[in-house]
């Protein structure tokens, strides 16, 4: 009784209420399907050529090519400005290549001293020379020499074995031996050759150039004319007095037999000779074998034993004070331009040594700068230059030498085996403090650019400076 039948109202509302939602979602898919864009058809051309539909690139190839076209476009940009900068310079300088020169004058010759950085060969600093420096030399059409070192020590010998060889030829000393450059000049002087009148100059490259540098500078001028005799080995000295001794005692044993010969009879001369001289003790040979093999092995030794490249400097940076200056010394020493060479060793340097990658510009720039400022032969007298004392409690500064200050920032790129204790055949002339003379650095001149070469290049790497056709070839 309680069930009642249902009435086509009630089933109509029923099914208008369970029909509601399915009417909501046919609409939403409709509505997601109407606001999606259709894929718009590739282009023709590439489809008739079989290439693919162009899509952007994924996020890891996004990543990929925006880090390396960042690294290349900054390389490629270093370089071209690199190459503009180095123009600059050799545009500055290129006048001097223009300018008439006597057939029977050579010209103006400078000399670079390198030597090979601390913890590395020669061949960085030759590579650094040929990038940076020979350029602009090209460009003012200049002459050099080229004082190498490959250890450390050789610009140094190389540098006072130059100024002694001038002390001699002005007549201090012994004569000077004929090495072939006395035939050269000789020959050049019988065609009336003549040497340029003017400013050399020296170019030094690198810290550890510039110390070795005036090292050389004051042992030629305040040590002797002639290097010192080195002190002979005891192996050395008993194979020179055995070689003397020998053919005395074979002259005297001989002229003593012959005597003998002649005195006694053929037969008693024979016995008599023969007998005596010829009996062996074999007591007597055993201490001579010894000795022998002792000797050799002592001269074994002192073969295999390292030697020093070349002999030790005659005077000490204490004897600087004491020593007598040579008397053909010049009145102006150089002048000099010490040039920079970053090098930088070490897997830890590794963020440093990219940033200096992509920053090369700015080196040649300043490079370019000292070169030109070399060629353009402006000097000056060095100064002096405020240094922290670090033996004072109030780090008061104190005046230096300007010489002590050039490229001392390169120190702290030194690899650490720089600062190593030596072996007894090596020398240790970058890691000793600086000693000077005020008769040899008061004689020094530096380069320097004037202001109106300086004026003149930003013209030039501004465009507003006329080039010649000459300049531009």
């Amino acid at each position: 009784m309680s069930d009642k039948p249902s009435t086509p109202a009630a089933e109509n509302a029923a099914g208008a209420s369970s029909g509601a939602p399915k009417v909501d979602a046919g609409s939403s898919s409709a509505s997601s399907t109407a606001t999606k864009k259709p894929i718009p058809e590739q282009n023709p051309a590439f489809k008739a050529m079989g290439l693919p539909r162009i899509r952007l690139p994924s996020r890891n190839w996004m990543i990929f090519w925006t880090v390396t076209g960042s690294f290349a476009g900054s390389v490629i940009y270093d370089k071209w400005q690199t190459k503009r900068l180095r123009q600059k310079w050799c545009d500055l300088v290129a006048p001097i290549a223009d300018e008439p020169l006597d057939p029977h004058t050579a010209p103006r010759k400078v000399t670079i001293y390198l030597s090979a950085p601390p913890g590395d060969g020669l061949r960085s600093a030759r590579e650094h020379f040929h990038a940076y420096i020979k350029p602009v030399l090209v460009a003012a059409a200049m002459d050099w020499d080229v004082v190498e070192g490959r250890k450390e020590g050789d610009v140094r010998h190389k540098t006072a074995t130059k100024i002694r060889k001038m002390r001699k030829r002005r007549g201090e000393g012994e004569p000077v031996e004929d090495d072939g450059e006395l035939t050269i000049e000789s020959i050049r002087e019988k065609n009336g050759s003549k040497t340029w009148d003017g400013v050399g100059g020296d170019i030094v490259i690198g810290r550890h150039t510039w110390k070795e540098y005036i090292r050389g500078l004051h042992e030629g001028y305040l040590g002797p004319a002639d290097l010192p005799k080195e002190p002979e080995t005891e192996s050395t000295a008993a194979d020179k007095s055995a070689a003397a001794i020998a053919p005395t005692e074979s002259a005297a044993s001989g002229a003593a037999v012959n005597k003998l010969s002649e005195m006694l009879p053929e037969e008693h001369g024979k016995s008599s000779t023969g007998a005596p001289g010829t009996e062996a003790q074999p007591g007597d040979t055993k201490p001579t074998e010894e000795q022998k093999k002792e000797e050799e092995k002592k001269k074994k030794e002192e073969a295999e034993k390292p030697k020093r490249r070349f002999p030790p400097s005659p005077i000490l940076p204490e004897q600087y004070q004491n020593a007598t200056l040579a008397p053909s010394t010049p009145e102006i020493i150089g002048p000099s331009m010490g040039v920079r060479m970053p090098h930088l060793l070490g897997i830890r340097n590794t963020p440093i040594r990219m940033y200096r990658f992509l920053t090369r510009r700015r080196l040649a720039d300043d490079i370019g700068r000292q070169v030109a400022t070399a060629i353009l032969a402006s000097h000056r007298p060095y100064g002096t230059v405020a240094e922290a004392d670090e033996d004072s409690a109030s780090d008061t500064p104190r005046e230096v030498p300007e010489q002590k200050a050039v490229l001392d920032f390169e120190e702290r790129d030194w690899w650490k085996t720089a600062y190593q204790p030596r072996k007894e055949h090596e020398e240790s002339v970058i890691i000793e403090p600086m000693a000077f003379d005020e008769r040899i650095i008061s004689r020094m001149r530096s380069f320097q650019l004037t202001s109106e070469d300086e004026r003149r290049a930003k013209r030039i790497q501004a465009g507003t400076e006329p080039i010649t056709k000459t300049e531009e070839e």
